[in-house]
C-alpha cells in the first residue's frame, strides 16, 4: 500500500471515531437501568415478582463514594419486583449495589402476595438475607429503604435480632410503625367486640401481618416498649399527608435517638402521593438519596415527577 493511501486511511478512520465520539459519550451518561413507573410496578408485580432492574447483582461491590449496600423492603400484599421498579434502578444508576427480597409468604400468597406472615418470621427471613448482601459485597452495614410494612418489619430484625450492628439507617416510607386504626375502623371494631371476627378472617386465610399493625396490638406494644429507637442506627421517616392507610400519621413517627420525621407536604405542597405510591415518588427518591449519600443538612428535593395518589 502507498504512502498516500495509508494516511488516506488513517484520515478515514480518525474521521470516522470522531463520527463516534458523541454518541459513545451519550450511551456513557445513559442510565444503566430503565426507571420504571407505576406500570411497570403493575406488570412486575405479575410477570417479574422476585426481580427488577438494577437488583440483586451479587457480583456488584460497593464504592468508596457508597459504601452501604441499599436493602430495599416491600410492604404488605406488595413484592420486590413491583415495589422496586422505580427505587432500585433510581439507586443502582446513582451508583449504589441494590438489593431486595420477598418476605411473609403464606398459603395465600400464590407467589406474588408477599407481606402477609407473622412479622417476627419476616424479620428473621430479612436476618438471614442481610446477612448474604454482607457476605457478598464485604460492607460492614447496610442502608435498609423500606415502605408500610417495609418499613416497621426492620425495627423488629434491628431490635430483637442483632440488626443494630448491621444496619447504618432505616428509611421508612410511611411505615406502620406504631399500627393503624385504618381510619377509625380498628377503634370501633373493638368498642362493638367485632374486631375478633375481622381478625379471625385474616388468621383464616393466611395473614396474621394485617392484625399485627393494628394500633394497640400485642405486637405493636411489645415491639416498642423499651422505646422507638436503638443507638447507633440513623432512622429518617418520611409520610405523606395523603396517606389514609397509616392513621393517624403520626404513628408512623419514631421518636429518641437519631431520628428524622419528614412531612412530604412541607417540602412539596402539591404532591399528591399517597401511602402506596411512596416507592415511585420524584421528591421522595431525592430524599433518600440525599439520605443515604451527602446527607445535606435542610436538604429540600425539586419538586418534580410525582408519585400516584394511591
Amino acid at each position: 500500500m502507498s504512502k498516500r493511501r495509508v494516511l488516506s486511511s488513517l484520515a478515514a478512520g480518525a474521521a470516522a471515531v470522531a463520527a463516534l465520539a458523541p454518541a459513545a459519550a451519550e450511551a456513557d451518561t445513559a442510565p444503566a437501568y430503565p426507571v420504571g413507573d407505576l406500570g411497570t410496578a403493575i406488570s412486575n408485580f405479575v410477570l417479574s415478582p422476585d426481580a427488577v432492574a438494577g437488583g440483586n447483582i451479587w457480583s456488584c461491590k460497593p464504592s468508596a463514594e457508597h459504601p452501604y449496600p441499599v436493602v430495599v423492603v416491600h410492604g404488605t400484599t406488595s413484592n420486590f419486583g413491583s415495589a422496586g421498579a422505580t427505587i432500585v434502578p433510581t439507586l443502582a444508576n446513582a451508583g449504589y449495589c441494590v438489593y431486595g427480597f420477598n418476605y411473609g409468604g403464606t398459603q395465600s400468597s400464590l407467589g406474588h402476595i408477599y407481606g402477609l406472615g407473622d412479622i417476627a418470621q419476616s424479620a428473621q427471613q430479612m436476618s438471614a438475607f442481610v446477612d448474604k448482601v454482607l457476605a457478598a459485597t464485604g460492607a460492614p452495614k447496610v442502608d435498609v429503604v423500606g415502605n408500610s410494612q417495609g418499613g416497621m418489619m426492620p425495627n423488629y430484625y434491628i431490635k430483637r435480632l442483632g440488626g443494630a450492628s448491621k444496619v447504618r439507617t432505616l428509611i421508612g416510607l410511611g411505615p406502620t410503625n406504631h399500627g393503624t386504626t385504618m381510619n377509625g375502623l380498628v377503634n370501633l371494631g373493638r368498642t362493638l367486640n367485632v374486631l375478633w371476627l375481622v381478625n379471625g378472617f385474616y388468621y383464616l386465610i393466611g395473614s396474621p401481618a394485617h392484625t399485627q399493625q393494628e394500633e394497640g396490638s400485642d405486637f405493636q406494644t411489645a415491639l416498642f416498649a423499651d422505646g422507638d429507637t436503638v443507638p447507633g442506627v440513623r432512622y429518617l421517616t418520611i409520610v405523606t399527608s395523603h396517606d389514609t392507610t397509616v392513621t393517624p400519621l403520626t404513628n408512623a413517627y419514631l421518636h429518641g435517638g437519631d431520628t428524622t420525621n419528614v412531612l412530604l407536604q412541607d417540602l412539596c405542597p402539591d404532591d399528591p402521593v399517597s401511602h402506596s405510591g411512596m416507592f415511585y415518588d420524584g421528591p421522595i427518591m431525592q430524599l433518600v438519596l440525599n439520605e443515604i449519600g451527602a446527607k445535606t443538612p435542610n436538604f429540600h428535593p425539586q419538586c418534580t415527577n410525582y408519585g400516584p395518589n394511591i
